[in-house]
């Protein structure tokens, strides 16, 4: 994925890394009113499930994928998705 930020710099991220970094409690884990964090079991993903479908805005703040095995709670923040342009360039 390709993306044009508003100062004009790009940045590429490959899907397969956007589908395994989504930010959503099932695929990343949530932490509980004590703190302690719980991390689901890791899910093999098919290639299908690495399909991009649609995407839409969420506010001014971030973006919600879906994805092709029907995955789309993830919001994926605009600093979120920066942070992982950057780890794609090294």
């Amino acid at each position: 994925m390709l993306i044009r930020w508003g100062d004009e710099q790009t940045g590429i991220i490959k899907l397969v890394l956007l589908r395994q970094s989504c930010p959503c409690a099932f695929c990343s884990g949530e932490s509980s009113v004590f703190g302690q964090v719980s991390f689901p079991a890791k899910k093999d993903l098919s290639l299908s499930s690495c399909d991009l479908k649609s995407f839409s805005f969420v506010g001014l703040y971030g973006v919600r994928f879906v994805w092709g095995d029907g995955h789309s709670d993830g919001i994926f923040t605009f600093n979120y998705l920066k942070a992982l342009c950057k780890s794609e360039q090294k």
